[in-house]
């Protein structure tokens, strides 16, 4: 809404100019004056005395009144903008003064227009009415326990959507039943706690006391989403208020929680080490009171705040596609956050710059704010520049529902407003609930020694069940108090029960496709990486799909460059039957799909690929067109889908992750524009990536591209810091490689889904090497056997004659090559380590054997605290070695061309002559 002040404080006649142009023109006025001018019959009325509006302006109106009205009108759309500003939203200390210049005088108005009667009222739904009970009206819509946010809006739809629905929805009457079920799960949230905090003294639960209202407004969430038809909601959240979540909206049993406090360790340990309680997931099926059945998810995540967001998105996204067939109204993701978390954290920033974008898209999600008021020990005032800890909302024109969290009733209200605003427009709503935190950060911190006069006010506020308790006693529910009462007694009683090891039978759950999927899988073994599995496909296959990816549609042109680049491919492949690295690239991906399983891959330019190598789609140089080369050799097959990424490797890469969490069938592969650009990535891969499986039993085969490699570029496009991968790889949590080969590289990305397990694959890629001819691999190596962790020299002759085994990874082995095929150096073996984690022990000790006559060095590009150097020193003892490497560094590379030319030198000419 525009800001008309200046029209209301002008002369009476003024506006009945604007009027009159009106009546002449409608579409002479601002949008918004032609919808003032449109609502009022009495005006038109006024013109002539017959109902009919005047022609040309003959006749006059009332311009004092008329102005009184526009006034009126103003106010309205006043409070419908900005009253959230003074809303009574905060259950513990007075609103800070935010100007919202909702005083009558701000108007034009005074005390003496009070009884006075205003057409105005019908704006509001009152019809003609006294100023006094639209005023009324207003402070209890907009005013009272909710402030509605939507001044960021620019779809009038939305608007008038939400004004309708609050002005409706926030006065009307809730039903006793209704009432009775609020109060049923705010008990069993209130007493949850309360019974934890007595039996448990002390121990860390970060409790949801002061937020329980957190409770009946999933719960009116969940019900109001199966009605709509939602299939599954999806949910996650950081630790405040987790275990009570669990319990209370998920289903699961007080027997599982009670054992995770008395810190009993499971019988069986083989799906890993475990983590705390408050970081788990869980899975269960909900039935609505009115008997719909809705699947509900909680993702696990770590300490590391919001982390969890784009891995909830990326997982609904994935769900969507293999359950529910994009269909996104099926699926509603909700993020609950903190409110220090939502302000503070950049990934939600990032977050929220996904949700619109089409790889990223799912629909909208809810996002929930435990607004504690303060973050660990800090007050709001020191943990935010913005006004709400929900601002970011206005970056994608999302609505904020601020609700006192001490109205339980206004709180269900406004999420079953936000989760009809979901399903209507497919977007982004947020939920602020103020609230307060009864302890500390945790149950044994004290939070008086920084906030003594905040938590003097909560020593003495009553809970949020007790406050609903006497207003249902205060608005004509006499048996509030005795209802309490035996919900509390009774719920106690099964708690403790529970707690004296009662088995509270779980309930039932039905395992959805992709979970049956995940079940048929199994933990790796050191076994299975002996040798890796076959992963070949018949000649027949590899050349149709060659074939298929060279084409391209009739009427499609595309540009000179990209079909000269094709065509040299196939003259390639026709006059010496070998592929380049790209192609064998999309070579796997095609066979994956031709077996009716899906790809996905996002990242920075990856459609063309940063080095402008993988052209997976084309575009039309006239049209600008897209052409997907994959999604067309056959009429069954699975889906490859593609996506340029925004400017975000931590987002990105967790909604990747996410994605593969949900469907072990699905290979998602998400590639850094540089490798070193994973550093901004690094919580998604230390928290979830190198360590899920371990705390969770959380599987994944996410695989990362990662450019690497010296060439000159630089300390910021050299390294993609292959070392910090190696030091996190221990108890087979994923697999770390640097192929050389555009045959391994196929099969590394094919034995991905060929695996009985699933494993994160960190893939140091070639960058110049790309189009190496040295990478290229003739077809018999794609229809014939499978990856190969290590490649021996097939140039040695005799192998009693080799003095010295260079033993590398990656780039510099074609630098090695090269020298010792210049050299003619039949005494040098040159063997390529492609897969460093896991590390292939037997057959490096094989191949030491084999040449137990030379002397070993590892070589390689990466200074000596860096690269694989250490990881070896430490995993490698059966075999004797030095090393060849730059010097120890700081920073990870020269920032000089001429001095990287000569310390890349230097390595090849020491590892030639010592």
């Amino acid at each position: 809404m525009k800001d008309f002040s200046y029209i209301t404080s002008s002369h009476p006649a003024y506006i009945e100019r604007l009027y009159q142009d009106y009546v002449e023109n409608p579409t002479n006025v601002d949008p918004d004056l032609k919808k003032f001018f449109e609502g009022f019959d009495f005006a038109v009325a006024n013109v002539n005395g017959n109902g009919k509006p005047a022609v040309n302006g003959s006749a006059a109106v009332d311009s004092t009144q008329l102005s009184k009205e526009f006034s009126v009108y103003q106010l309205i759309q006043a409070y419908r903008k900005k009253a959230h500003l003074v809303a009574k939203t905060n259950p513990i200390r007075p609103r800070k003064d935010r100007r919202a210049n909702l005083e009558l005088s701000y108007f034009g108005l005074g005390e003496a227009d009070l009884k006075a009667t205003f057409e105005a009222g019908k704006f509001i739904g009152l019809g003609k009415a006294t100023l006094q009970s639209i005023v009324d009206k207003l402070t209890k819509v907009y005013a009272s326990s909710v402030g509605v946010e939507y001044s960021a809006l620019n779809d009038i739809e939305r608007i008038e959507w939400l004004a309708q629905a609050v002005e409706e929805r926030m006065l009307k009457p809730v039903a006793i039943d209704q009432k009775k079920h609020i109060l049923e799960k705010l008990s069993e949230g209130v007493i949850f706690e309360k019974f934890l905090h007595t039996k448990y003294i002390g121990q860390k639960r970060f409790s949801l006391e002061g937020g329980e209202n957190l409770i009946p407004a999933l719960d009116a969430i969940i019900n109001k989403a199966a009605a709509n038809d939602v299939k599954e909601v999806v949910i996650g959240m950081a630790h405040r208020g987790r275990l009570n979540v669990l319990a209370n909206t998920l289903g699961k049993t007080y027997e599982q929680i009670f054992t995770e406090f008395e810190g009993v360790i499971p019988a069986d340990k083989t799906m890993g080490s475990g983590d705390v309680k408050y970081h788990l997931g869980f899975n269960g099926d909900h039935t609505t009171p009115d008997g719909r059945s809705i699947n509900l998810q909680l993702c696990p995540n770590p300490s590391h705040l919001e982390v969890v967001d784009p891995v909830v998105i990326g997982f609904a996204r994935s769900k969507a596609n293999v359950l529910y067939n994009a269909d996104y109204d099926k699926i509603l993701p909700i993020l609950i956050h903190g409110d220090a978390a939502l302000a503070g954290q950049g990934i939600i920033y990032e977050v929220a710059q996904m949700s619109e974008l089409p790889g990223y898209y799912v629909g909208g999600t809810i996002h929930i704010a435990i607004n504690n008021q303060i973050g660990f020990t800090t007050d709001f005032d020191d943990a935010r520049s913005s006004d709400y800890c929900t601002s970011v909302a206005a970056i994608t024109q999302s609505p904020v529902l601020h609700v006192n969290g001490d109205d339980a009733e206004a709180v269900v209200k406004a999420v079953e407003i936000a989760t009809d605003y979901r399903q209507r427009f497919n977007s982004d709503v947020y939920i602020d609930i103020l609230c307060y935190r009864r302890h500390g950060h945790n149950e044994g911190d004290e939070p008086k020694f920084t906030q003594p006069s905040l938590y003097a006010l909560i020593d003495k506020h009553p809970n949020p069940r007790e406050v609903y308790v006497q207003f249902l006693l205060q608005n004509g529910e006499p048996d509030a108090q005795e209802l309490a009462k035996d919900m509390e007694k009774k719920f106690w009683a099964d708690l403790q029960e529970r707690l004296d090891e009662v088995r509270q039978k779980p309930l039932p759950y039905t395992y959805q496709q992709p979970e049956l999927w995940w079940r048929e899988l199994r933990r790796a073994t050191d076994a299975d990486f002996d040798q890796s599995p076959d992963t070949a496909i018949s000649e027949a296959d590899a050349k149709r799909l060659f074939e298929g990816l060279m084409k391209w549609p009739e009427g499609f042109n595309p540009l000179k460059k990209v079909e000269k680049l094709l065509q040299d491919k196939v003259k390639v492949f026709e006059a010496e039957q070998k592929i380049d690295w790209a192609t064998a690239e999309l070579l796997a991906y095609s066979s994956i799909l031709a077996e009716n399983k899906d790809v996905r891959m996002s990242g920075e330019d990856v459609k063309r690929g940063t080095f402008s190598h993988r052209h997976a789609v084309m575009f039309d140089a006239e049209t600008n067109d897209q052409y997907n080369r994959l999604n067309h050799f056959q009429e069954q097959q699975g889906k490859f889908r593609i996506f340029n990424s925004l400017l975000s490797e931590y987002g990105v890469l967790g909604f990747e992750y996410g994605y593969a969490m949900a469907n072990p069938n699905a290979l998602v592969v998400w590639e850094a524009q540089y490798g070193d650009f994973v550093n901004g990535a690094q919580m998604v891969i230390d928290q979830y990536i190198a360590s899920a499986e371990q705390k969770w039993g959380t599987m994944s085969g996410v695989v990362l591209l990662l450019p690497h490699g010296y060439e000159g570029g630089g300390p910021d496009h050299s390294s993609a810091r292959l070392e910090r991968f190696l030091q996190m790889s221990a108890e087979l949590n994923m697999v770390v490689t640097n192929i050389t080969t555009a045959a391994n590289f196929f099969h590394a990305l094919r034995r991905q889904l060929a695996w009985q397990f699933r494993k994160p694959l960190i893939n140091m890629s070639p960058k110049a090497n790309l189009r190496h001819a040295g990478s290229y691999s003739h077809i018999s190596e794609f229809t014939q056997g499978g990856f190969k962790e290590v490649i021996d020299d097939v140039t040695v002759g005799k192998v009693e004659e080799v003095k010295k085994v260079l033993l590398c990874s990656g780039k510099i082995y074609f630098e090695l090559a090269e020298r010792k095929q210049k050299d003619n150096r039949q005494d040098v073996a040159v063997i390529r380590l492609e897969q460093i984690y896991p590390l292939p022990v037997k057959q490096l000790e094989a191949l030491y054997q084999k040449y137990g006559k030379a002397v070993w060095f590892w070589v390689q590009e990466e200074p000596l605290n860096m690269g694989a150097a250490s990881f070896l020193q430490m995993n490698l003892k059966s075999v004797n070695y030095g090393i060849i490497s730059r010097n120890a560094s700081a920073s990870t590379a020269t920032g000089f061309a001429k001095v990287h030319a000569v310390e890349q030198a230097d390595i090849i000419e020491t590892a030639f002559s010592i």
